[in-house]
């Protein structure tokens, strides 16, 4: 969903750098896949096409923090 948004923090050898891939238009949500000492996070459309993809070393980062956007409650959802 638009707004939703990963930000990852990794170790640049000295300092940390700070990535952030977020669902820029309506309809796209991000995706985060972990394997193989790889941690792939994507956006994708409602199609399931990848827009852009930032792929990290797992041993490198320092934080991965997935912010979803505030969804709506609606009557006839449970408690």
């Amino acid at each position: 969903m638009k707004g939703d948004r990963v930000e990852i923090v990794v170790d640049g050898g000295g300092m940390p750098l700070s990535y952030e891939v977020a669902a820029t238009r309506a309809g796209r949500r991000v995706e985060v896949t972990v394997g193989r000492g790889i941690v792939e996070v994507s956006e994708i459309t409602r199609g399931g096409t990848t827009v852009r993809t930032a792929r990290f070393m797992a041993s490198r980062i320092l934080a991965l923090v997935e912010h979803p956007v505030q969804r709506q409650v609606l009557p006839d959802d449970e408690a």
